[in-house]
């Protein structure tokens, strides 16, 4: 089996694959070529060809989540969301950003500040470290250490569900 064939059998399943999975279309093609590279520097290794089909979707999912992983660009949580134009979802996602910036106020100075700087004002963690005078990893500590109590703080006043990606699903806040 040589890499040409595999190319014909499986770029058009691979992108559509890659695309359901990827926000940015943009990056679709550039991780489709990432995964063919794989395949072809992996390929002496492949031991049985019956498998080629899981082999190539593994590699892939494995690139989709290498790419998630290195990306860098930290995306800034806006005073309102908006998914598309049903008032439905529009008052859910008013209702989730209200409830995070209300709990945000809730959490220690150094972590509201820390969280505020990153998620808000949309500084890298490093400029945050460079900001407050402190080291690098201690600001990613205190950003972590942040998230963790806000979600601490959701999870007791909100039902929060979320897919497999993170992405919030379902929204409500409890009665009490």
């Amino acid at each position: 089996m040589n890499i040409e064939d595999l190319w014909d059998r499986f770029h058009q399943p691979l992108k559509t694959f890659i695309s359901h999975r990827v926000n940015d279309q943009s990056m679709v093609d550039d991780i489709l070529q990432i995964v063919f590279m794989k395949i072809q520097v992996h390929l002496p290794n492949l031991i049985d060809e019956q498998k080629i089909h899981s082999w190539i979707y593994q590699i892939t999912r494995n690139t989709i989540i290498d790419f998630y992983r290195t990306k860098k660009q930290s995306e800034i949580l806006p005073d309102h969301l908006h998914f598309n134009d049903n008032a439905e979802e529009e008052n859910f996602t008013k209702e989730a950003a209200v409830c995070i910036r209300s709990t945000i106020k809730r959490l220690p100075q150094k972590y509201r500040e820390a969280l505020e700087l990153t998620e808000f004002q949309g500084l890298s963690q490093k400029e945050l470290s460079e900001k407050l005078g402190i080291s690098y990893s201690g600001a990613k500590s205190r950003v972590q250490r942040g998230r963790g109590k806000l979600k601490q703080l959701l999870e007791g006043c909100c039902h929060i569900e979320a897919d497999r990606y993170g992405n919030i699903v379902d929204f409500r806040i409890l009665k009490e």
